[in-house]
């Protein structure tokens, strides 16, 4: 019940320019010792558009290769039913007062047995385990040593049933990952305890520069002005995103800049997230009010820009980007707006408040009215817009690219197998 996913290589010293030599050198010495070590990451999916931690991935395990380990990716493939069981466990553990009904634990539980039994065969020195969906796994193998978890999730206040019900499967790992310290409950063991944040890669073609004439020709091609203010936020549509939040915003700061545009931005792809379609269908009556200036993109078939390209290009050309959630494990759309030296609003919560720092490079809400004051702030503010652009851009230089990540993985490695 697993599938082993194959990627290019890539080399580490091509980030020598992004993160400068001595951080190059010091990730190369760090793994020196760690050569041939077998790492083997495992989660739930690997599509594009499946979300950040595919993301992460695709551009982590060749770097560890680079650097000398013997890294693989793993994916489950188990029933899809299971895929809406961890919805759930995901929604709960983010503060969703419906948890797990006993049938869903009873899923949970025989599905992580098969998918354990499958691995059983398997070898390596370390084991990563991300998120909920392959938790389980380590307490049914129990042969599977050395294992990590990697939870991405906002756990700040997870509902407690969901959270009791999972707790014993974190009993075998050595090490959990968590990516703030406000989403560490305090029944984890403190000593099992690691924080870092994720990172996103500057060398991918979502994250390079791009032409401002490329961007507003991919704007204007999906029949939105180039030339007139333009605000966006790009994330699956997710109730914890608080889309809706956003389309109130956006009605508050219409009042003063009469002219302005949203654009809501998520395709529908990633396989273990059913929930999205629902949620679409209530953004799509809160448009009704503007439709000709609330734009919503989320159907690959539609849209004829290949995904990366459509990301980078309203990221760059949109005069602020939105990330308004109500709950956040970290927001890689956070970090790869503010890397593109935009100015960004996000919501008070989780891993946001890691990146962004109110007031000085981008603005922290908690309502849509004071989202969209910040919306109106910003638009008609242009040296504080570009202020607070650069200091994002130099925030996540400095924090939260790749090669950081790596080197924060190669020395828990070490720790791990002291």
């Amino acid at each position: 019940m697993f599938e082993e996913i194959f990627l290019a290589s890539s080399r580490i010293a091509a980030y020598r320019k992004a993160v400068g030599d001595e951080s190059i050198k010091e990730i190369k010495k760090i793994a020196k010792p760690l050569r041939g070590l077998r790492v083997v990451h495992v989660n739930s999916t690997a599509k594009a558009g499946g979300g950040g931690v595919a993301e992460i991935l695709r551009s982590l395990l060749p770097l560890m290769r680079d650097v000398g380990l013997n890294a693989k990716w793993t994916i489950i493939t188990p029933p899809k039913e299971f895929f809406g069981v961890t919805q759930k466990i995901h929604d709960s553990l983010q503060g969703s007062r419906s948890g797990l009904s006993n049938d869903d634990k009873k899923l949970y539980i025989e599905t992580g047995k098969k998918i354990a039994e499958s691995f059983k065969k398997e070898k390596a020195d370390v084991w990563i385990f991300h998120d909920p969906q392959p938790l389980a796994i380590p307490f049914f193998a129990d042969r599977l040593k050395s294992a990590i978890s990697r939870i991405h999730i906002d756990l700040s206040s997870p509902n407690k049933d969901t959270w009791n019900f999972l707790l014993p499967f974190f009993e075998p790992y050595k090490k959990i990952i968590f990516s703030m310290d406000e989403f560490v409950n305090p029944k984890i063991p403190r000593e099992k305890v690691k924080i870092f944040a994720p990172a996103i890669d500057p060398l991918i073609s979502k994250n390079k520069a791009l032409p401002r004439s490329v961007a507003k020709r991919v704007i204007a091609s999906h029949n939105i002005h180039p030339d007139k203010p333009l605000i966006a936020q790009i994330s699956r549509f997710d109730r914890w995103k608080d889309p809706i939040g956003v389309i109130k915003a956006f009605y508050i700061a219409k009042n003063e800049i009469p002219d302005l545009q949203l654009v809501l931005l998520g395709l529908m792809l990633a396989s273990d997230n059913p929930r999205s379609a629902t949620v679409l269908k209530q953004v799509q009556r809160y448009v009704r009010g503007d439709p000709a200036n609330i734009h919503l993109l989320y159907d690959p078939e539609e849209i004829k820009t290949e995904n990366e390209t459509l990301v980078n290009a309203f990221q760059a050309g949109s005069d602020v980007v939105i990330q308004k959630s109500i709950k956040e494990g970290f927001g890689l759309t956070v970090t790869e707006a503010m890397w593109k030296g935009k100015p960004v609003i996000g919501g008070r919560a989780g891993g946001i408040k890691l990146q962004i720092k109110d007031g000085r490079n981008g603005f922290l809400v908690s309502s849509p009215e004071e989202c969209g004051q910040r919306i109106v702030e910003l638009i008609k503010n242009p040296a504080l817009s570009r202020r607070m652009g650069r200091r994002a851009r130099e925030s996540v230089k400095k924090k939260f690219l790749i090669p950081r990540l790596l080197r924060d993985y190669l020395n828990l490695f070490k720790e791990v197998l002291e």
